[in-house]
């Protein structure tokens, strides 16, 4: 049975939500502020976080970014706030999907079994071999990244998506299938979240970023992979 932390502090909704969630076979526990919802994070180990923004005592925002530091559940930010600034600071942050609140709860719960059936697939995957070009190394086997001796510290998405790009170094992929190949054909979020995952990456392995090396942009088309004779060591 899966389980599903709510940080919410309107009542209104999170009761409903509660109820219809359970009825749907979920185990569901509802936190009331952030400082709450973040202990509940720590101590429950959700499989999905519904995080609201507005929150008492430590917003949305703030929560997130907390628990990033020590998991990588699936974290779906429920909001009021719509503006594109605000999504895309939710995907900053480490989000992997943002509503705008009012939702029917039919789409937040093809949100979440998306979300679950991502994770799954993700889970199912065995690599067994080493990628290697330039000085960005990553071992399948292990789950790891290098850039030269250091260990790069990547969230799960920027790992798959690291890794599909090394796996077909020189070619180009299309950002239909580099979003496909990551997300799956039912993703229901922001297309836009391929770009910040694209430009935290380059942040991470690139010496500059505005002037990348490795994750080349193919205009109109999307990225490639530069291949191991085109990078200098």
């Amino acid at each position: 049975m899966p389980n599903v932390l709510i940080i919410d502090d309107d009542k209104r909704l999170t009761g409903p939500m509660r109820f219809q969630l359970e009825a749907h076979g979920f185990a569901v526990l509802v936190a009331a502020d952030g400082h709450a919802g973040l202990r509940a994070a720590i101590d429950s180990r959700p499989d999905v976080v519904l995080l609201d923004i507005m929150l008492p005592g430590m917003d949305g925002w703030q929560v997130c970014q907390e628990i990033r530091t020590f998991s990588q559940v699936p974290i779906i930010m429920l909001s009021a706030l719509g503006m594109e600034v605000d999504r895309i600071r939710g995907l900053d942050l480490g989000a992997d999907d943002y509503m705008t609140k009012p939702f029917a709860f039919a789409e937040l719960l093809a949100h979440i079994r998306s979300i679950l059936r991502r994770v799954q697939w993700d889970q199912s995957r065995a690599p067994d071999s080493q990628l290697t070009v330039g000085r960005i190394r990553m071992d399948l086997a292990s789950r790891r990244a290098y850039r030269g001796d250091e260990e790069l510290a990547l969230r799960h998405k920027e790992y798959e998506l690291l890794s599909l790009l090394m796996q077909q170094a020189g070619s180009v992929l299309t950002r239909e299938q580099l979003f496909n190949q990551i997300w799956g054909t039912d993703w229901l979020g922001d297309t836009r979240t391929l770009d910040v995952h694209i430009r935290w990456l380059r942040q991470k392995i690139e010496d500059d970023p505005s002037a990348p090396q490795y994750i080349q942009t193919v205009r109109n088309v999307g990225y490639r992979f530069a291949s191991a004779r085109e990078v200098a060591l």
